[in-house]
C-alpha cells in the first residue's frame, strides 16, 4: 500500500509515495487505485500521455467538472499548483512539487487547484482524469503571474500560444473561478 498525505498548503491535493516491487526482472509498480481516494467518487474516463523537451512549461489549467491524477515516468518535472476555489479558505495559495520517475509520486489534484508543468528534464507524464476532454471546461491563468507566487525558476520556458495568452488571475471574473 503505497502512503498516501495531504497535501499540508493546499487542502484536497494529495501526494502518493507508490511503492514499486523490484527483483531480478526489473520492477513492477501500481500507480493508482480508485479506493486510494475516496473523497471523490470517480471513475477513469480517459488517460493522457504527455511527452515534453526541457524548458516546456505546460500550465497553469483548471477546471470545474475534472480530477487529475499524474504520474511522471520519465525524466523530472517541477509541478506548480495554485488554489482557485472560491469557498477553499486558501484561495490563491500556491504549492510546488519536484517529481520525477526516480521518486516514484502519483499526484492527485482537486477540481478547482490550477495545475501545470515545466519539464526540467526531457520527460513523460502520464495523467488520468475522470471527464473526458472538453474544451468548454478547461481554463487558464498566466504561468508566471507575479500574484501567485510559484518559483517556476526559469524565465524564458517554452511555452504553447494558447498557455501565452493565459490571464492572471485578477483579470479572471470570479464567476469563471470554482466553488
Amino acid at each position: 500500500m503505497p502512503v498516501i498525505t495531504e497535501s499540508q498548503t493546499i487542502p484536497g491535493v494529495h501526494i502518493v509515495e507508490l511503492k514499486p516491487f523490484a527483483d531480478s526482472r526489473g520492477r513492477f509498480t501500481e500507480i493508482f487505485r480508485k479506493e486510494w481516494f475516496p473523497q471523490r467518487s470517480w471513475n477513469i474516463l480517459q488517460s493522457n500521455r504527455s511527452e515534453s523537451a526541457a524548458g516546456v512549461l505546460r500550465g497553469l489549467h483548471y477546471h470545474h467538472h475534472q480530477v487529475d491524477y499524474w504520474h511522471v515516468i520519465q525524466g523530472q518535472i517541477r509541478t506548480g499548483l495554485v488554489d482557485l476555489r472560491r469557498d477553499s479558505g486558501c484561495f490563491g495559495v500556491s504549492q510546488v512539487i519536484d517529481m520525477s520517475q526516480e521518486d516514484m509520486l502519483g499526484l492527485f489534484i482537486p477540481i478547482g487547484v490550477a495545475h501545470g508543468f515545466l519539464s526540467l528534464t526531457k520527460a513523460t507524464l502520464l495523467y488520468y482524469v475522470d471527464n473526458y476532454y472538453d474544451g468548454g471546461d478547461e481554463y487558464g491563468v498566466a504561468w508566471n503571474d507575479p500574484d501567485l507566487k510559484l518559483d517556476w525558476a526559469i524565465d524564458q520556458p517554452t511555452i504553447s500560444p494558447r498557455d501565452a495568452g493565459n490571464p492572471r488571475l485578477r483579470d479572471i471574473s470570479p464567476e469563471m473561478l470554482p466553488d
